[in-house]
């Protein structure tokens, strides 16, 4: 998938691309080290280079980005005396091996600016920030140090630290920056983590934010001026494996982002941000000579503009740009600028790249908006043969530990799994059961999720967000022994916090059996057998040699095995180029794999209890995470990536680990495209911005009319137009309606202009559709047009 998101990058605008480097996948044991696959980070940077743009290093190695255990590798616990991101010379020895290891990698290929290759900037640490204890601030002051040792030959930066020291270069993370300065004159304002989105969570419903926000926010960042960069969280993917963190981080990271998860451009957002990167490069000349001059242009309003001015004081043709702010919350203004009146919505900025006429606003957004859809695979009964396999409870083989207390789950399977079975055995007396009692197994401090067996049968579950915390769970106990078998599963490590390296898992405290005769009895205290993962995990039975190692069974007809379930069935792949994409919405818990390669985590059956959804938001005003909410009350998220690279035209091996057993005959393949596409454009918006170039050639005014741009996705065509009204059209994509002015011809004239096209353009002016309904009043132009692949849309 690189190359076309990176290409797809670039034509968004981006000048470099920024990655993290993943400590833990690339050393998960010491000295062991992975760069192959899509682990080849040198073959990343060397497809940023092909394409013509920049890389910002993000070495870290600690790195946050919801991302296991923020990237550290859990080995690092077996050491001894270690303390992670502290004045810790453990720490310091192996956090400089692995950074060296990464610089030399990078040199050795060419790779730094200043041997010709792409990486112009690099970071070390991330978010550590002030206000710790000394020997934490010793510890910045080193890895500031031990970075400038590399002799990297580009500058090094440190995300939200505000003392970074000397040359090292500190930046700003955040929905917004434009408040943000360097701490010295001499260093670049930069903003290395515009969060366009958000993450989502298992049980949490999805955020949005909108992207006139993400847009007032940004233009708000560059009308400041001086030396600034700007870095998007542009795209996220898929945690695949057990990468996201925890606790319950989703196996998504779409992030909202202007490329989606799948690798399709996610419209408006991607199309407005280009918009707006085009405007600022037309004020690029100005901005690079001159600091701006700010302008106060009443409440909540205002202006800073770049103006270089020649002899005489006259200003120099094409070298003055002003950026208009308005960031009230309710009310829209119309400003005098320079003898104009320029009209301002609440909570945008105006951007005159000749500070006359507008280039672009940062509400009005003339970019199309492409509505996905999921297609079910034309393969008929694409999953095939299901068959399952029960995973024992408890031990399954003689690797295990014998311990007279409760361990900790982290440090106990090194992150190996998620899973760790805790087994004991009581006896019970037949006069211990007598009476009206109910017996209870009480569990204190345990922590993520936990499956209760009693005598091999499952007794109850439970999900625990934080430690501390307590269980009760009835039990049905028999005269003699018993085998009490308790599976602890983590779901994602933290990823970071003030000493998150000290965070715990599994079961803690006391465990209790209660409601005997003879009173309760404490078990945690007692022997312990512990069994560190799944027997199908060992064997690796998701890979087509490990599925022959144990016997499979039919799966089909219901019912199924329950809990503790792998499922297996192959599928072929669908056809077509677009995005593959997996439904689990019928699951519950667990895990999913296909020809060996991880799809992550699924937690289908996590419903989504929050409340404050709407489909609807207003972009006005101060972002949060919590602000623009959908699905809720729905289940936790249901479609899974499947990259094209990993399937093989047929006999596409599907293993699926269900925890809780799930309906497997509702798992089907499907493809992820973009089905509808929309432009709604108001005669008041500026032109498109790739009409100034020739504007500010020829000083046209009609280039200045703005444009309903429609562009399907390659290989497909535009198919059928199924709204055109100009006027004044009402509603949103795929809910349009005509309003009281509309041209009857609008239709004839737009299906005229794009079907059979894979691009379309049309004027919003009366000139084009040759009649002025409803005159003196400004209209616009509402398009609703679907695609299809180019054999479709032909026939």
């Amino acid at each position: 998938m690189w190359p076309d998101l990176i290409a797809n990058a670039k034509a968004g605008g981006i000048d470099v691309i920024q990655t993290y480097v993943f400590w833990n996948v690339h050393e998960p044991s010491p000295r062991e080290y992975h760069f192959e696959g899509r682990l080849d980070l040198v073959r990343f940077v060397k497809s940023v280079q092909h394409v013509g743009l920049y890389v910002n290093l993000r070495i870290g190695p600690y790195i946050t980005a919801e991302w296991n255990y923020g990237g550290l590798p859990v080995w690092l616990r077996k050491i001894p005396g270690m303390e992670f991101r502290t004045d810790n010379q453990p720490f310091e020895t192996e956090m400089k091996t692995f950074v060296t290891k990464i610089v030399q990698m990078m040199k050795a290929e060419n790779l730094f600016s200043w041997q010709g290759g792409p990486i112009i900037l690099a970071q070390i640490e991330n978010e550590f920030g002030n206000g710790r204890t000394a020997a934490d601030t010793k510890y910045m002051l080193w890895a500031a140090r031990m970075a400038e040792q590399q002799d990297t030959g580009v500058p090094w930066i440190m995300c939200q630290q505000a003392d970074a020291p000397g040359v090292i270069i500190n930046t700003c993370n955040g929905f917004y920056c434009d408040w943000f300065k360097p701490n010295n004159n001499f260093k670049p304002t930069m903003w290395t983590e515009n969060w366009t989105g958000w993450f989502h969570n298992f049980g949490a419903a999805t955020p949005h934010r909108p992207v006139e926000d993400i847009a007032f926010a940004t233009a708000r960042f560059f009308e400041k001026g001086g030396s600034f960069v700007n870095y998007y969280m542009y795209f996220g993917g898929t945690n695949f494996g057990r990468t996201a963190s925890g606790p319950f981080l989703g196996t998504s990271y779409d992030y909202d982002a202007p490329i989606d998860e799948y690798g399709l451009l996610h419209q408006p957002k991607w199309g407005h941000l280009a918009d707006l990167h085009s405007a600022v490069r037309l004020c690029e000349p100005a901005m690079t000579l001159i600091d701006p001059v700010y302008q106060y242009l009443g409440k909540n309003l205002e202006g800073h503009v770049y103006q270089v001015l020649g002899k005489q004081n006259q200003t120099s043709s094409g070298l003055c740009c002003a950026f208009l702010a308005n960031f009230d919350i309710a009310q829209d203004a119309n400003v005098t600028f320079q003898g104009n009146i320029f009209s301002l919505p609440a909570w945008s900025v105006s951007i005159l790249p000749d500070c006359k006429h507008v280039a672009f606003n940062t509400a009005k957004v003339a970019a199309q908006t492409s509505v996905t859809a999921i297609r079910p695979s034309s393969q008929p009964n694409s999953i095939q043969n299901w068959e399952s396999y029960q995973e024992p409870v408890g031990l399954w083989d003689n690797k295990t530990i014998f311990v007279n207390s409760l361990l900790e789950q982290i440090t106990t399977t090194l992150d190996t799994s998620d899973y760790l079975w805790y087994t004991t055995s009581v006896k019970i007396s037949a006069e211990d059961l007598l009476g009206n009692a109910k017996q209870q197994l009480a569990i204190n401090s345990t922590k993520y999720a936990l499956q209760i067996y009693i005598n091999g049968d499952f007794s109850g579950k439970h999900t625990l967000a934080n430690s501390g915390l307590s269980v009760a769970q009835s039990i049905n106990l028999i005269v003699g022994r018993n085998e009490i078998a308790l599976l602890s599963m983590t779901v994602g490590l933290q990823d970071g916090g003030y000493r998150f390296d000290m965070e715990s898992a599994g079961l803690s405290g006391s465990i209790k059996l209660t409601g005997l005769r003879s009173g309760d009895r404490e078990l945690s205290t007692q022997q312990w057998r512990y069994q560190v993962g799944l027997k199908g995990e060992s064997l690796k039975i998701y890979t087509q040699q490990g599925a022959n190692f144990v016997q499979w069974k039919s799966a089909l007809p219901p019912p199924w095995t329950g809990y503790l379930s792998w499922y297996k069935a192959s599928f072929a792949t669908p056809s077509g180029s677009d995005p593959v994409a997996i439904y689990f919405g019928s699951m519950g818990k667990g895990q999913a794999w296909v020809n060996g390669n991880s799809l992550g985590r699924f937690w289908s059956s996590f419903l989504i209890t929050e409340t404050d959804c709407s489909q609807t938001c207003d972009y006005r005003g101060t972002f949060t995470q919590s602000k623009c909410l959908t699905d809720c009350g729905q289940q936790s998220q249901q479609w899974y990536h499947i990259p094209r690279e990993w399937l093989q035209p047929n006999q596409n091996l599907l293993v699926v680990f269900d925890e809780l057993g799930g309906d497997v005959s509702k798992i089907y393949v499907a493809t992820k495209t973009v089905d509808t596409i929309c432009a709604n454009v108001l005669q008041s918006y500026p032109p498109r911005v790739n009409a100034w170039p020739k504007f500010q050639a020829t000083r046209q005014k009609l280039l200045l009319i703005p444009e309903a741009k429609l562009e399907c996705p390659d290989n497909q065509l535009i198919s059928s137009i199924k709204f055109a009204s100009f006027g004044n059209p009402q509603g949103r994509c795929q809910a349009f309606q005509q309003g009281d002015c509309h041209a009857t011809n609008s239709l004839d004239i737009v299906k005229k202009r794009c079907i059979g096209k894979k691009t379309c353009s049309i004027s919003v002016s009366s000139t084009t559709f040759g009649v002025e309904p409803c005159a003196g009043v400004s209209k616009s132009l509402a398009v609703e047009a679907h695609c299809q692949p180019f054999l479709s849309a032909t026939l």
